[in-house]
């Protein structure tokens, strides 16, 4: 009988549908794990074919290369290592074999490789529990309840996805012989899901009475990030080992068998996960790394205007990318906002080339005048004993985006739309044409001055960008005293009413009993109805609230019910 199991909980970050250089992360992690003593290698969810996949794992295609890259992967197990265990999508009922090859469903499934085969395969047994488990993209069907496989003479008991937010699967491994749980996730972050996956794995230890150890994706795809934070609890739910967030990282867990045949383990290694601004700073971060990273693209490309939302954005590229890979390009706008803000627009120059010296990026100078004049000029007689105020400033705005997506096609780069969610949901956004990375798309205006004080005042875990003031203080008091647009309330206020009209759901008299007018609803009901042709044309970008803008209700573009709902 074994009494000692160390398990590894391998932390991984693949790219979607990417199989190959998965299958490379995972056989490095085995290799790692080797070395350290381990019995078993856990990757989570999906992190042979990585997440969300969308209709990539309907293709009969992908997921014959699917099961060719777990075979390859089963073969290399007969070297006398570890046991591993993978993530992927499957086809399959359990009903022709242990193996489930031959079945018609698509499952989120756990493949346990060892001594060179395909020794076990379990599929997800829940598969509606919102996003602790997993991302809701990815549409599975639900698999039966599972019993344990056997790794090394110890009966585990395997949790996926979605089976760790109820007690069902838990109770019927425990009653099926389990004597450890392993929970393989694809969960992404939003403030607060990291206490609920642990407080959801407390309550299968307490109902159990089994010790659990639970790894998780990291790692930013399209416009999720999943943000990591395995951990592993002994008897109870005492913590024994947790890692970090937003980081690759392989987790050694040690087990031993006590007197009275149950499992324990001692302290391991414990890194405190990041909260509040400090984790969704490294949300943002790790997003946007990897959304460059993985399409292969050299470096990115921010318009600066002087602005606090492209002074953060640029932050966030520097301390994810690295001040080399970041073109900064000051195209300021004659008579432009930023500029009246300011005062003039000398002082929002000054302050572009003040944050790229504390950034330490590079600048490019474009001159718009004559662009902008030659337009003008070309359009005029069309313009003639009309008011052509917003027509033209909605025209110059675009011109400028152009402009910006040129250079940044030039040097093969992503353009980074600096536009914040609350500007997106009211459609203040023209100049988001031709971006292809939107940082701030869930971010609220007052969020983005949190983030940019504590930027200032912290230099977040794997930056490559400079400790201390990243963005000029005076930028930090413009925005404060910065007006919103006319008939719009202060940001604060414009960020609540949005929150309830649209996150809670909240009906007139639940908002004005907030404090809101009327009309003031009624007025920003407008906008968000207006500008929903404005959001479909958005460029993608990392979803870090609870009900980002990017899945809210959706509305007819061109529809003719203005109601409030």
């Amino acid at each position: 009988m074994t009494d000692r199991l160390s398990i590894a909980l391998a932390q991984i970050n693949p790219a979607a549908g990417n199989l190959a250089a998965n299958a490379d992360r995972l056989r490095a992690a085995r290799a790692e794990a080797a070395a350290r003593g381990a019995d078993l290698v856990v990757c989570p969810a999906v992190g042979l074919s990585g997440a969300p996949l969308l209709d990539l794992a309907a293709l009969p295609a992908f997921l014959d290369a699917v099961e060719a890259t777990v075979q390859a992967l089963a073969e290399d197990t007969a070297d006398g290592g570890p046991a591993l265990l993978v993530g992927a999508p499957w086809r399959g009922d359990l009903g022709r074999g242990d193996s489930g090859r031959d079945g018609s469903k698509r499952h989120n499934a756990a493949l346990l490789l060892d001594g060179g085969t395909i020794a076990a395969v379990r599929f997800q047994a829940v598969t509606d529990s919102g996003e602790v488990g997993g991302p809701e993209e990815d549409c599975f069907d639900s698999g039966p309840m599972p019993g344990p496989v056997n790794v090394r003479g110890v009966r585990i008991g395997l949790l996926i996805g979605g089976d760790l937010t109820t007690g069902d699967v838990a109770e019927t491994l425990a009653e099926s012989g389990a004597e450890l749980l392993v929970a393989m996730l694809a969960s992404p972050f939003a403030p607060g899901r990291a206490d609920e996956r642990v407080q959801a794995a407390v309550a299968r230890v307490v109902e159990s009475g089994l010790p659990l150890a639970v790894v998780n994706l990291i790692g930013g795809q399209d416009e999720r990030v999943f943000d990591g934070g395995s951990f592993a609890l002994a008897p109870g739910g005492r913590l024994v080992a947790q890692a970090p967030l937003f980081a690759e990282h392989l987790l050694l867990t040690r087990w031993e068998r006590g007197d009275d045949d149950g499992w324990d383990s001692s302290e391991a290694e414990t890194i405190a996960p990041a909260e509040g601004t400090e984790a969704l700073y490294g949300a943002l971060v790790l997003g946007l790394h990897d959304a460059v990273t993985k399409s292969g693209a050299p470096g990115v490309a921010v318009g600066l205007n002087g602005g606090l939302d492209s002074a953060l954005v640029a932050a966030i590229a520097v301390d994810a990318l690295g001040p080399e890979r970041v073109l900064a390009v000051r195209a300021p706008l004659p008579g432009s906002p930023e500029a009246e803000f300011a005062g003039a627009l000398a002082d929002s120059l000054d302050d572009a080339a003040e944050i790229v010296e504390l950034l330490g990026c590079r600048l490019d100078n474009v001159a718009l005048a004559p662009l902008l004049k030659a337009a003008d000029s070309l359009l005029a007689p069309a313009f003639a004993g009309r008011e052509p105020a917003v027509a033209v400033d909605r025209m110059h705005s675009r011109l400028r985006a152009a402009t910006l997506a040129a250079l940044a096609e030039r040097m093969g780069a992503l353009l980074l739309s600096s536009v914040d969610r609350t500007d997106r949901l009211l459609g203040l956004a023209p100049e988001e044409m031709g971006c292809g990375y939107a940082v701030l798309a869930d971010v609220p205006k007052t969020a983005v001055l949190e983030l940019a004080r504590w930027r200032n005042g912290n230099q977040p875990a794997g930056s490559r960008g400079p400790a201390g003031l990243v963005v000029p203080d005076r930028v930090l008091t413009r925005r404060m005293k910065a007006e919103t647009p006319a008939g719009l309330p202060p940001a604060e206020a414009l960020d609540d009413l949005l929150a309830g009209l649209l996150d809670g759901g909240l009906a007139p008299v639940g908002l004005m009993a907030r404090g809101h007018a009327a009309e003031t609803v009624a007025a920003v009901w407008q906008l968000v109805v207006q500008a929903e042709a404005g959001r479909r044309r958005a460029p993608p970008g990392p979803q870090v609230s609870r009900r980002p803008a990017a899945r809210l209700r959706r509305f007819p573009i061109a529809g003719g019910f203005t109601d409030l709902p």
